[in-house]
C-alpha cells in the first residue's frame, strides 16, 4: 500500500539526523532549489544521506578485521535538456548549500534565466517494505563474533576435507532525504545486512572453494541458526562437489539453468538492456522494440521494488518516487523499460522508481530493483531429464554485457554434465556466452519453481555499485554456446 504516513515518519527520523545537527530546515532546502530555479533548468534536487555501516570477518578461527563508519553529505543536481549538473559535499551546512545550487545552476543557459518558484511542499508517497531500523545495534559485538565462529566450528565439522573457513558479517543503517524543485519531500530509512561463507575443501593436493550466504533489509537476527546451518551445508557442499568436478565440454548445447540466483544472467543479459538511458540513446540491442516479441512465449519478466524486505527492494527511489512493480517483458512481448526522472521525461513516459545512486557523491540513472522470470507450468525435474546433450548449472560467478550488442558472458561455479536426462558428473570452468537477446527467443522449457536469490546481489554500473536482486524458475534454453576446458 502506498500513503503518505510513512513518509512522515520517516521525515521526522532524516531531519534528527541530517538536518537538525546543522542549523537546518525546510525553508533552507527551499532557499537552495529557488537559487538552481533562478536559471531556467528542467529538473532539480537535493539529496541528503547519513550512512553508518559495520563489517566483521573471521579467518582462521580469528576475527581478521573489523571496520566501522560513518558517512554523511549531501548531493546538488540541475537537469537542463540531457544535461546534469551536479555537486556534492560532506559538509552538511548552509553555506555548502548554497554555494552548490549557484555552481549546478550553470548548467542552464544564462540566456534562458528566469525566476521560477520552487512548488509547494508537498509530502511523497511511499510504501513500508521494511523495519525502520538500525540493524548494526540488533546483536552486540560479542555475539555477532560468537555468531562466525559457530559458523566456522560448524563448517569444519561437515567434512574432514574443509582445510578453510571465512565468514563475514555486514550492516548498514542508511538514512536519506529527498527535496525535489516540484516541492517534493521525501524520506527512507533503509537497513541493509548480509552474511557470508566462504569454504575451501582439500583432497589429494587439490583445492576447490564454495560459498554461500544471503541477507535483506531487517536486523541480524534473521541469521538464526538454521539459517546458519543452511549457509554452511551449502558453501561445504559446493566445495566438496567441486573437488569431483571434471573439464567442462565446449560447445553449442543445450543448457538448463537452475532457480534463484542464476537469474543473474536474466539480470545482465536482459536487465540492463531494458534501462531507459541506454534505450533513449539508442545503444540497447532493445531500443525502439516496444511491443515486439523479444522472448519466447511464456517468459515475462519483471523489476519489483516492492518486495517485502528485499535487498533490491526500496520504499522510495533516490528521487524520491515510490517503487513500482514494472513489467518488462510479457509472454514474450517487450511492454517497457525502467526509468529515472530525466530520461522518463526525455522519453515522454513516466518514471518507474528507478532513479538510484550509490551515494549523495553520485548522480541518480536508472537501475534495476529485484528482477525476475514469472514461473511456467513444467516439473524441473522433467526439465533436467529432458537434456540428450547438455550443461545443468545451478550456481554462477560473476558475469558482464555489452549493453548495444546484448552479448553476455558468464562463469558457472557450479554446473553439471547431463547425458540422455542423467547427471553424470560435476564440471569445473564452464562459461557461458550469448546474446540477451536471442537467447530469450530459446528458451523452450520454464519451470514451476520461481525463486528469488538469498539476497547477495550487488550491481555496478558506469562506476557506481547498488544493492539488487534477481531470482528465476528453472529454465531450459537451446542452442547456448558454453567455453569450456575439455
Amino acid at each position: 500500500m502506498i500513503s503518505r504516513e510513512p513518509t512522515i515518519e520517516r521525515l521526522a527520523i532524516a531531519r534528527q539526523l541530517l538536518l537538525e545537527p546543522f542549523g537546518l530546515d525546510e525553508s533552507h532546502l527551499t532557499r537552495a532549489l529557488a537559487e538552481i530555479r533562478a536559471h531556467q533548468v528542467d529538473d532539480a534536487d537535493l539529496y541528503f544521506q547519513y550512512t553508518r555501516s559495520e563489517g566483521w570477518s573471521l579467518e582462521e578461527g580469528i576475527v581478521k578485521t573489523g571496520s566501522f563508519s560513518i558517512d554523511q553529505g549531501v548531493g546538488v543536481r540541475a537537469v537542463s535538456g540531457e544535461k546534469t549538473a551536479f555537486a556534492y559535499s560532506d559538509d552538511i551546512s548552509e553555506a555548502s548549500l548554497l554555494d552548490a545550487a549557484r555552481t549546478v545552476r550553470s548548467i542552464a543557459s544564462v540566456a534562458k534565466s528566469a525566476r521560477t518558484k520552487v512548488g509547494a511542499r508537498k509530502i511523497a508517497q511511499s510504501r513500508s517494505l521494511y523495519p525502520e531500523l538500525d540493524p548494526i545495534a540488533t546483536m552486540d559485538s560479542t555475539a555477532k563474533v560468537q555468531l562466525l565462529e559457530r559458523a566456522e566450528k560448524l563448517a569444519r565439522s561437515k567434512d574432514p576435507r574443509v582445510v578453510q573457513v571465512m565468514a563475514g558479517l555486514a550492516g548498514e543503517y542508511d538514512v536519506v532525504l529527498v527535496a525535489r524543485a516540484d516541492g517534493t519531500l521525501a524520506a527512507d530509512v533503509r537497513p541493509l545486512v548480509r552474511m557470508s561463507i566462504t569454504v575451501i575443501a582439500e583432497q589429494n593436493g587439490r583445492r576447490e572453494v564454495g560459498s554461500a550466504g544471503g541477507g535483506g533489509r531487517f536486523g541480524l537476527d534473521y541469521f538464526d541458526d538454521e539459517l546458519v546451518h543452511q549457509y554452511v551445508s551449502e558453501a561445504v557442499n559446493a566445495a566438496l562437489v567441486n573437488l569431483e568436478s571434471r573439464p567442462a565440454p565446449a560447445g553449442e548445447m543445450t543448457v538448463v539453468l537452475g532457480p534463484g540466483w542464476p537469474g543473474v544472467l536474466l539480470h545482465e543479459a536482459v536487465g540492463h538492456g531494458l534501462e531507459g538511458d541506454f534505450n533513449r540513446k539508442g545503444s540497447s540491442a532493445f531500443s525502439g522494440r516496444i511491443g515486439e516479441r523479444v522472448a519466447a512465449k511464456g517468459v515475462t519478466v519483471l523489476d519489483d521494488g516492492t518486495i517485502a524486505d528485499r535487498r533490491g527492494s526500496l520504499n522510495v527511489d533516490d528521487e524520491g518516487h515510490a517503487t513500482q512493480k514494472n513489467v518488462l517483458i510479457e509472454d514474450g512481448i517487450l511492454k517497457g523499460y525502467i526509468q529515472d526522472s530525466m530520461n522518463a521525461r526525455l522519453m515522454k513516459t513516466k518514471p518507474t522508481g528507478n532513479g538510484r545512486r550509490e551515494s549523495y557523491a553520485h548522480i541518480p540513472m536508472p537501475r534495476m530493483t529485484n528482477t525476475y522470470m514469472l514461473s511456467g507450468d513444467k516439473d524441473p525435474q522433467e526439465i533436467v531429464a529432458s537434456i540428450k546433450k547438455g550443461l545443468y548449472a545451478t550456481n554462477f560467478g560473476g558475469g558482464q554485457v555489452d549493453i548495444t550488442s546484448g552479448k553476455f558472458v558468464f562463469s558457472a561455479s557450479e554446473a553439471y554434465w547431463v547425458e540422455n536426462g542423467k547427471i553424470l558428473y560435476p564440471v569445473k570452468g564452464a562459461t557461458i556466452v550469448g546474446s540477451g537477446p536471442e537467447s530469450l527467443k530459446k528458451v523452450s522449457m520454464i519451470g514451476n519453481d520461481m525463486k528469488l536469490d538469498s539476497g547477495v546481489g550487488t550491481c555496478g554500473k558506469e562506476g557506481q555499485s547498488v544493492p539488487v536482486g534477481v531470482g528465476q524458475p528453472t529454465m531450459r534454453i537451446d542452442g547456448l554456446t558454453v567455453g569450456g576446458t575439455a
